[in-house]
């Protein structure tokens, strides 16, 4: 298959499987939230979270090199010296955290930590035959995995949770989703078996591109768990707890449709990287499909949180309202940053991103130590949406050397729809017969929102979406697209 085809072919299946995937998490999440109290969510996040943010040392920037090596999925050389490195500094990060956990963790959190290290340190040792499906852009295999993990984690988790286990019950998604990964990638038709090896050329390749990428992955790490680990450390596990669940439901758009596509473009925009003609293209197309998709997501989703939150989550959860709101800008815009910041790591020029993380670590620190404080959750939120805006300006405004494109085609015609939609959204409520009934409420709200969106982009972009169903025709048959 060209690369054309199986960027459409992995595309589709890793569509399928987070449409799978989503509609059982968020069911999941659903139960979860109604059956555990928030300083349980808290507990677990924030063990998480610092797990989560020093999990980027023992990757040493290995899978950015990996990705930017021309034969990188069947040199046999590469994929030893990769799982050699991956395993030797996640060893050695591993125990290092342990010690540091029994050292200062809590001492009834010490075993979250060991729970929650000891997957993770599992899960590391998968990360190569992972890089090599996803230099191939073959996805087929992560797919399956992918919806597996959901229905059996899903399952054990709601019937941990109705039989009174509490954490055991979240740790749950971690231990199944390890060990499903050694079970899907290594022992059922292994994609690589593993064997170590130690090749100077290829050490020294992979500690060099590493040594550039390293510090803008730690900050990129930094930028997502660090309000976390803040949230819990200054406002404790309870607001921590709301804020989490905040995030989790705010970020379900992105889950939906923006995740498996940057995961698929990921091997397509580096297998694009010399042509700039191709990958501007690419660039375009991608950005429109998800910001379209995207914008209806998350206004709708702020339209209706209120009752969203009292019908579906409970009454319990509505001190996360303003939050949740807020982060619905994050799930808009972070998907975009992630696509542009790998697309100017594969250029070749990483050092370009640890510019933009460093200025928009300082940014959300700043945040923190100020809006935190005084206004809780919803001032961390709001941290994380002016650090993310900070960055998107920044990251696109290095990605024109890389990629032609225009922010106006990209951005306006959505933009406006959302803030239509919106308007009449709340108009709606002025109907006779409206208020006074969640469940009427939504129905309207939705329906009016969603008609008016999708009016306005049918109105303005008729041709850009014709061109759009052309150029995706032209890619599965291998045409001209992407090359």
């Amino acid at each position: 298959m060209s690369l054309a085809q199986r960027s459409i072919t992995s595309s589709a299946y890793n569509i399928a499987a987070n449409i799978v995937s989503v509609a059982v998490n968020f069911v999941g999440s659903i139960v979860l939230a109604r059956l555990l109290e928030p300083e349980v969510f808290g507990v677990y996040a924030f063990v998480l979270s610092i797990v989560t943010l020093t999990q980027t040392l023992p990757n040493f920037g290995a899978l950015g090199a990996f990705m930017r090596h021309p034969n990188a999925s069947e040199d046999e050389e590469v994929i030893r010296t990769h799982f050699t490195l991956v395993t030797l500094f996640s060893a050695v990060w591993a125990i290092v955290l342990g010690i540091g956990s029994l050292a200062f963790a809590p001492q009834n959190t010490r075993w979250v930590f060991g729970i929650i290290l000891s997957t993770a340190f599992i899960s590391q040792l998968t990360n190569t035959p992972q890089a090599i499906l996803t230099r191939r852009v073959q996805f087929r295999r992560i797919a399956i995995l992918n919806t597996v993990n959901a229905v059996t984690a899903t399952a054990v988790s709601i019937g941990l949770a109705w039989y009174g286990f509490g954490l055991w019950s979240l740790l749950a998604n971690n231990i199944i989703f390890a060990l499903l990964k050694v079970i899907v990638l290594y022992g059922i038709r292994p994609v690589w078996r593993p064997r170590f090896g130690w090749y100077p050329a290829m050490v020294r390749y992979f500690l060099g591109f590493g040594s550039k990428v390293f510090t803008g992955s730690v900050l990129g790490q930094a930028l997502d768990r660090v309000d976390d680990v803040w949230t819990g450390a200054v406002l404790g596990d309870a607001a921590l707890g709301y804020y989490s669940r905040a995030y989790k439901f705010a970020t379900y758009p992105r889950r939906a449709l923006a995740a498996p596509l940057n995961k698929v473009i990921a091997g397509t925009y580096a297998q694009l990287r010399d042509d700039r003609e191709g990958l501007s293209r690419a660039f375009f197309w991608v950005n429109a499909l998800m910001i379209r998709a995207n914008f209806w997501f998350a206004g709708l989703l702020a339209l209706i949180a209120p009752e969203f939150i009292r019908l579906v989550l409970g009454a319990k959860w509505l001190p996360m309202l303003d939050a949740f709101r807020l982060m619905l800008m994050y799930t808009l815009l972070d998907p975009i940053k992630l696509m542009v910041a790998f697309i100017i790591t594969t250029s070749g020029a990483p050092e370009r991103i640890i510019r933009a993380r460093a200025i928009q670590l300082v940014v959300m620190i700043i945040g923190l130590l100020t809006l935190g404080p005084r206004w809780g959750i919803m001032g961390v939120a709001l941290a994380v949406d002016v650090m993310l805006l900070v960055g998107i300006a920044i990251l696109y405004w290095e990605a024109r050397a890389f990629v032609d494109f225009s922010l106006w085609d990209i951005f306006a015609v959505p933009t406006v729809a959302v803030a239509l939609g919106l308007v009449i959204g709340y108009a709606a409520m002025t109907l006779p017969g409206v208020a006074g009934s969640d469940g009427v409420i939504v129905i309207v709200k939705t329906g009016s929102f969603s008609s008016v969106y999708v009016g306005v982009l049918i109105l303005l972009e008729r041709s850009k979406a014709l061109m759009l169903l052309d150029g995706l025709r032209q890619l599965r048959t291998g045409k001209h697209a992407i090359p």
